[in-house]
């Protein structure tokens, strides 16, 4: 058998284990053990330990449950309300205010948690309720907060550019510099949408009379503060050269335990013990999934089979652009499927060969990537930001929500052609800053 063919049925064994609902580090583990035994015999188990230590040894990946702590810490209080509350007031009167004002404070949540469910919950238990109330159509409420929730893993600090980084061997700090402004284009298109959707429909605010005196809009600013001075300390200790992306992590988790503490009183022991739970929980997960999708790499390395597929895309007399329509069509297609986490660990090893053969920049590609995850992220039939949204509204129809989202879809490939005919967005920032 060659080594495309082993690579097919390595692929369709996979989806099938995976589909059995197994988790997805135990699963990509017994895949990996199980060609590595019928290929390279017994002795090959010896590895096994030696090949996940040897990835979850990556310094790096001190910053992956620090950021995941700063999502805790910031999904545990009332902060998302407080941001709702205050970019309401302020877009009241524009066409779709509430759908606008929902997805910016989705776009300033993620800023600070990085995970796109998290987002989801936060803002979409205080803004769905408040914008069916108010006249929305439960479509476009729920839609507005399913595709707003994928904007935490662009907009840095990003988890999934935190998995990409390490597995392309790029750096972290020029990613997060790369996801800024796509993140800020793609919450315009997302605001664009939700503007001229609310005035064609012609929705009437059950309060459209209701007018906010300037003292009502500036009372609630100073509840942005804590936001943007973690954001600014973050930032500043990243690009200041004060501190490593890991470093930045902890300074991060620190300042999000401090605001919520301080400024939202959350310091009884067990809500503090909840959100250490939460962040031990969620980081061993992601951790055994690195740890398993490393050994899934050198399974599929140790077989030619990375190589192989490598080699024959490489050989293809097409061009570049119908490469990367391919690979677009793979990362959408395993989207649906698997989670972003798992795509990129196992994927990012094949694919950056043949993105650097076609002349792609690794750090351009990475916000590419990071955008078709967001696409599965509201694609059936595993599209987790969905559930997400019907747990919070189960008296919403899962098709219900799934029309209303995807028109975002459609923004998000829209984002996808600007990316590729003007690649500066990606690469201006981290150029400039970081030379």
């Amino acid at each position: 058998m060659s080594a495309l063919g082993i690579g097919l049925l390595i692929f369709l064994v996979t989806i099938l284990v995976l589909a059995t609902g197994l988790p997805i580090a135990f699963g990509l583990g017994a895949v990996a053990l199980l060609f590595m035994v019928i290929f390279d015999g017994w002795s090959s188990i010896h590895f096994v330990p030696e090949t996940i230590f040897a990835g979850l040894s990556d310094f790096t990946l001190v910053s992956l449950p620090m950021f995941v702590i700063m999502g805790a810490a910031v999904a545990s209080s009332r902060a998302g309300s407080d941001l709702y509350e205050a970019l309401a007031r302020w877009l009241h009167r524009v066409p779709g205010s509430l759908v606008i004002s929902n997805i910016g404070a989705c776009a300033l949540f993620s800023a600070l948690t990085g995970s796109s469910p998290a987002t989801c919950a936060a803002i979409g238990k205080m803004g769905i309720p408040e914008m069916r109330k108010r006249g929305y159509d439960a479509d476009l409420a729920t839609g507005a907060i399913a595709a707003g929730g994928t904007l935490g893993i662009l907009i840095p600090p990003s988890i999934t550019m935190i998995l990409y980084g390490i597995a392309s061997e790029t750096s972290i700090g020029r990613l997060f510099l790369a996801g800024v402004l796509p993140g800020l284009m793609l919450t315009g298109l997302f605001m664009l949408w939700a503007l001229f959707i609310s005035w064609k429909r012609g929705t009437k605010l059950v309060d459209a009379d209701r007018v906010y005196s300037i003292k009502e809009k500036l009372e609630l600013l100073p509840r942005l503060l804590p936001f943007i001075a973690v954001i600014v300390g973050v930032v500043y200790a990243l690009y200041g050269g004060i501190a490593t992306p890991s470093e930045a992590a902890g300074v991060g988790a620190a300042l999000c335990l401090v605001m919520v503490i301080v400024i939202y009183r959350v310091w009884k022991p067990m809500d503090l013990w909840a959100i250490l739970r939460d962040g031990l929980r969620e980081s061993g997960m992601l951790l055994m999934i690195i740890g398993t999708s490393i050994l899934f790499g050198y399974m599929m390395s140790s077989l030619q089979i990375t190589q192989s597929l490598a080699e024959a895309i490489g050989e293809m007399q097409v061009n570049k652009w119908v490469i990367l329509a391919a690979v677009n069509l793979l990362l959408l297609v395993a989207g649906m499927f698997l989670p972003p986490a798992a795509i990129i660990l196992m994927t990012t090893p094949i694919l950056m060969p043949v993105i650097t053969a076609a002349g792609f920049d690794p750090i351009w590609f990475g916000v590419i990537l990071t955008i078709n995850m967001e696409l599965g992220l509201i694609t059936p039939p595993v599209g987790l930001n969905l559930f997400v949204i019907n747990g919070i509204t189960p008296d919403v129809r899962l098709p219900t929500i799934l029309k209303g989202a995807f028109p975002f879809m459609m923004c998000m490939v829209v984002a996808i052609v600007i990316l590729c005919i003007f690649p500066e967005i990606a690469t201006w920032l981290p150029k400039t800053l970081m030379g």
